[in-house]
C-alpha cells in the first residue's frame, strides 16, 4: 500500500470516533447511565473484533507479548473514562477542546520520543486544527460555561491517554497481524472499564438488551475498528502526522448532530469543520511531497 492510503485508513479511524457522541447521547436520552453505555460498548466492541480474529490470520505469541498488548490497551480504555468524567463539570463543547490537545501532544511526543522536530507546516497544521477546533465546538457561538480545575484535569487526561495509545499502536509489536494485535488492544481496554468502572446493571438481562443496541453501534465505531485501523496505518505515519489526521473525529461530530439529532449549528462552527480539513491538508501536503521526490528519482533513475 502507499503512504497516502495509509494516512486515509488513520484518517477513517478518527471518523469513527467522531460517529460517537451523538450515539452516546442517543443512549443517555433513552435512559441509560453513563457506566451501562461505556460498559456495554467496551464488552460489544471486544466481541466483535475477537469474532473476527478467530478468523483471520494470528501468530503464536509468547505471555511477554500478550502482557505488553494487553498492557499498550489499558489507554484505549482509560481515555473514554477520563472523557466522560470531564463531561461530568465541563459544557461538551469545553471538553472536546481539551480533548482535541492530543492535536500537538502527539507532535510533542514524536519530537520527545523520535527526536523528530516538527516542520514548520505541522506547527501551521496545528495552529490551524486548534482554532478550528474551538469554532466547530462552538465555544464563541454559545459561550463556553464554567471551567472547573476537575473537568480540566479529566479532560486534558483524555487527550494525553488518546495520544499515548495512538502512538502505541503505531510501536509496539508491528510485526503482529492487524487483527489479533487490536483484539488484544481492545481485551485491554476492557478489563480496565470493567476494573475502574464496573456497569453492575449490565448483569440484568432488561438492561442488557435494551442498551445492546447502542453498545453494538458504539462497540463497533468507537472499540473494534479504530484500533484496527490505527494498528493497519499509524506505523507507516508516525504518531505525530497520525494525530493530525485522527482530528477529523470533530467534524463528523459536528455534522452527525446537525443531521441525526437535528441540533443547530452555527456558521461559526461550519466554519471551525472547514478549517480541521484544512489544516489535516496542511498537515499531510509532505506526503504528496515525497511522493513527487520518489517519483523524480525514479525517473531520473530509469533515464
Amino acid at each position: 500500500m502507499k503512504t497516502w492510503q495509509y494516512a486515509l485508513i488513520v484518517f477513517l479511524g478518527g471518523c469513527c470516533y467522531g460517529a460517537l457522541s451523538t450515539f452516546v447521547k442517543l443512549a443517555y436520552s433513552a435512559g441509560f447511565t453513563m457506566a451501562e453505555v461505556t460498559g456495554s460498548q467496551y464488552l460489544m466492541g471486544t466481541l466483535l473484533i475477537w469474532i473476527v480474529a478467530l478468523f483471520s490470520k494470528k501468530k503464536k505469541l509468547t505471555i511477554p507479548q500478550i502482557g505488553k498488548l494487553l498492557i499498550s490497551g489499558i489507554p484505549l480504555g482509560l481515555t473514554g473514562i477520563f472523557y466522560y468524567q470531564s463531561l461530568q463539570s465541563l459544557n461538551a463543547s469545553l471538553a472536546v477542546i481539551f480533548l482535541f490537545q492530543f492535536v500537538w501532544i502527539g507532535t510533542f511526543f514524536e519530537w520527545i520520543f523520535y527526536k523528530k522536530t516538527p516542520t514548520i507546516g505541522k506547527v501551521v497544521s496545528i495552529g490551524i486544527l486548534v482554532v478550528g477546533s474551538i469554532l466547530a465546538a462552538g465555544v464563541i457561538a454559545e459561550g463556553s460555561g464554567e471551567i472547573t480545575w476537575q473537568g480540566t484535569v479529566w479532560g486534558l487526561l483524555s487527550a494525553l491517554t488518546y495520544t499515548t495509545f495512538v502512538f502505541l499502536s503505531s510501536t509496539v509489536e508491528k510485526d503482529i497481524p492487524a487483527v489479533q494485535k487490536s483484539a488484544l488492544f481492545t481485551t485491554g481496554g476492557l478489563i480496565t472499564v470493567l476494573i475502574l468502572f464496573p456497569p453492575t446493571t449490565l448483569f440484568h438481562l432488561p438492561v442488557l438488551m435494551g442498551v445492546a443496541p447502542y453498545g453494538l453501534y458504539l462497540g463497533l465505531l468507537g472499540v473494534a475498528l479504530p484500533p484496527l485501523l490505527f494498528t493497519i496505518g499509524m506505523p507507516h505515519i508516525g504518531p505525530g502526522l497520525g494525530t493530525i489526521l485522527t482530528s477529523s473525529e470533530l467534524p463528523v461530530a459536528v455534522i452527525l448532530s446537525s443531521l441525526v439529532l437535528a441540533e443547530h449549528v452555527s456558521t461559526s462552527q461550519w466554519l471551525g469543520v472547514v478549517l480541521i480539513l484544512g489544516g489535516i491538508v496542511v498537515g499531510n501536503v509532505k506526503i504528496s511531497k515525497t511522493k513527487m521526490k520518489s517519483v523524480a528519482f525514479e525517473r531520473e533513475s530509469v533515464s
